[in-house]
């Protein structure tokens, strides 16, 4: 099985998120199961020189972005049996940020989705599932289908695309996409490529893709709601029986407090006294009051909306008054950074924000922290909540998405549960949550020591995961057969002979209807084929009536006429033959008895009258 992965980061290269982490954890974890796992990401300028420098140059070419030609050139890195390739071109990749700035994201990204595919037949790799990620290789299905299709090369190759955040969808104006891409006027409707008057590089990944993935159960069927689809609902209800949601996993190498060295001290889940130690490192570290009987929540995120920090701005200061002591680490959004500022000078040695990505820092919290605060309004699938449970620290969340299918609220009747959990996105139920956690931790230590342990014996791997991934490779991978069409044919055959063998002779006589003037005609008269108007047909049925003896009266129409009046005649009961069509027994029946009190039939009432007058002249 051979899977070409695009997406636009990966750790450990360069990363802003978790798409990164998911790419560059899921693909080696499928190269361990046999696949041939090759990934594609931009040559970015701020990817590390320890990784640059290890990078040997495959090919060069050039890409075609309407009436431009653009240098492409492709290095290539082997790293945990995983090989990755990476697309080089300075002007779009070689710059201080990686995505967001420049206002030409969408000839930056085309540029890349196009590479990723013409790149392939210079390094002599044709996958068999090509795997996109979010909506910077949204464009690579699209272009498969619709530019390269005829192309040899290209025919078997099957598409995945993955919803990371269906939030981020890579909007443009419609003509700049076409210059970009050479795509025509036709493509851009409601159906394809258009979506609000807009190019919606998202949603060309969505219609094109041949299977479509979200990163947990829970994600996928709320994205086919109105709340959270984003407006692609509809789109994405019309092709849920290729949607599936798959959960995400962690790299438990990574994430691993028995051997983590940047934390410290390790632990593990029967050995906590180094997370103690840790906690009490980390209040030093930020200069927060050195006390083990305050609680510290933990928050490790992007500064926005998304993730529920709105509800925290509403009642910081009841859940400062709950005795908790606060860390904060992310960047994002100016009001949050002002937020924290604030509530960090407000309360000094009780919350401290650092407004940065520091990787050792984030590891750090995880095993100090004792409550991580995840209050999302939407959640895909959330890594930090799984990563914060493998570090015993105990999560609050809110129930949606990924939270909701890693984090069981805890059930004091039932004891079970691993975190806690509210459902509506209300910061009052937030803050009653947090508030219960609280509670168990100063007064129910059996508790809480339950759930660290349940927390840091999960199961988080890509392992199950991946799995889920290889068995969807592998069905669209399956090459098409002629099973279904090859098996019916011989059980339709001696169905029909054997059922009913009787109705043979009768099945090759339906040609010669009643409706059919010329062959009921053909065996009354010898001198001539029957004439096509109807005129000629009246005056052989009258000479027929008058010269026909009593005990013959029927019409001569049809041979098998003949046949069913011989039976008649031989035998008094009703006959058998023709069980078919019991309309045609019924006048056959009818006939002897009609011919001898009035011989016109009474089919045809023009027929009767002559008939009724012949005899008497």
């Amino acid at each position: 099985m051979k899977i070409l992965f695009a997406a636009s980061e990966c750790v450990p290269f360069i990363k802003t998120g978790g798409l990164a982490d998911v790419v560059g954890a899921l693909s080696p974890v499928l190269a361990q199961k046999g696949a041939d796992v090759r990934v594609m990401v931009p040559l970015y300028a701020s990817i590390p020189e320890k990784w640059t420098s290890q990078m040997k140059s495959e090919c060069e070419f050039e890409v075609e972005l309407g009436w431009r030609r653009q240098y492409c050139g492709v290095k290539s890195l082997e790293y945990q049996g995983v090989t990755f390739y990476f697309i080089d071109n300075h002007f779009y990749f070689g710059r201080s940020y990686i995505y967001g700035l420049g206002g030409d994201e969408y000839e930056r990204f085309g540029f890349f989705c196009r590479a990723v595919i013409d790149a392939l037949p210079h390094l002599g790799f044709k996958p068999d599932i090509v795997h996109c990620h979010d909506w910077q290789t949204g464009m690579v299905p699209a272009l498969l289908k619709i530019q390269y299709a005829h192309f040899p090369f290209y025919q078997d190759m099957k598409t995945v695309y993955t919803i990371h955040n269906l939030q981020y969808q890579g909007v443009f104006p419609i003509k700049a996409v076409q210059d970009t891409l050479g795509l025509g006027d036709s493509l851009f409707t409601s159906d394809k490529l258009e979506c609000y008057g807009c190019a919606n590089y998202m949603k060309a990944g969505l219609v094109y893709a041949d299977e479509l993935t979200t990163v947990s159960p829970s994600y996928a069927d709320e994205i086919q709601t109105a709340f959270y689809g984003e407006r692609l609902d509809g789109l994405l209800r019309a092709r849920k029986a290729q949607l599936s949601g798959i959960l995400n996993g962690i790299d438990v190498d990574d994430y691993d407090p028995a051997k983590d060295p940047m934390i410290y001290a390790n632990y593990d889940p029967y050995h906590l006294g180094g997370k103690e130690y840790c906690k009490q490192e980390l209040q030093k570290e930020l200069g927060l009051n050195v006390d083990p009987n305050a609680p510290i929540v933990g928050i490790i995120s992007r500064l926005s909306n998304q993730k529920g920090l709105d509800l925290v701005e509403c009642v910081i200061r009841e859940l400062m008054d709950t005795g908790i002591q606060m860390v904060v680490l992310g960047m994002g959004e100016a009001k949050y950074t002002n937020l924290f500022s604030w509530a960090e000078s407000e309360y000094p040695g009780r919350l401290a924000a650092r407004f940065a990505m520091n990787h050792q820092l984030a590891h750090r919290i995880y095993a100090g922290a004792d409550m991580f605060l995840m209050p999302s309004q939407f959640e895909p699938c959330g890594l930090s909540q799984m990563i914060a449970l493998r570090y015993g620290t105990v999560p609050i969340v809110r129930e949606t998405g990924g939270l909701r299918d890693t984090v069981l609220s805890y059930n004091k009747f039932t004891d079970e549960g691993n975190g806690f959990s509210f459902f509506n996105y209300n910061a009052h139920d937030m803050l009653h949550t947090v508030r219960r956690a609280v509670h168990y931790y100063r007064n129910n230590r059996e508790v809480w020591y339950k759930l660290i342990v349940r927390g840091m014996t999960g199961d988080y791997s890509w392992y199950s995961s991946a799995a889920k991934y290889m068995d969807m490779y592998e069905r669209l991978a399956k090459p098409a057969t002629d099973f279904t069409l090859t098996e019916e044919a011989p059980a339709a055959a001696p169905a029909e002979v054997t059922e009913n063998p009787k109705e043979a002779p009768a099945a090759e006589e339906i040609p010669a209807v009643e409706e059919a003037p010329v062959t009921e005609e053909a065996p009354v008269t010898e001198e001539a084929p029957a004439p096509k108007k109807r005129a000629p047909r009246k005056k052989k049925t009258e000479e027929a009536v008058t010269a026909e003896a009593p005990a013959e009266p029927a019409p001569k129409k049809r041979g098998r006429k003949k046949a069913v009046e011989a039976a008649v005649t031989a035998e008094a009961p009703a006959p058998e033959a023709p069980k078919k069509r019991s309309p045609r027994k019924k006048k056959a029946e009818e006939a002897p008895a009609e011919a001898v009190a009035e011989p016109a039939p009474k089919k045809r009432a023009p027929r009767r009258k002559k008939t009724e007058e012949a005899p008497a002249e």
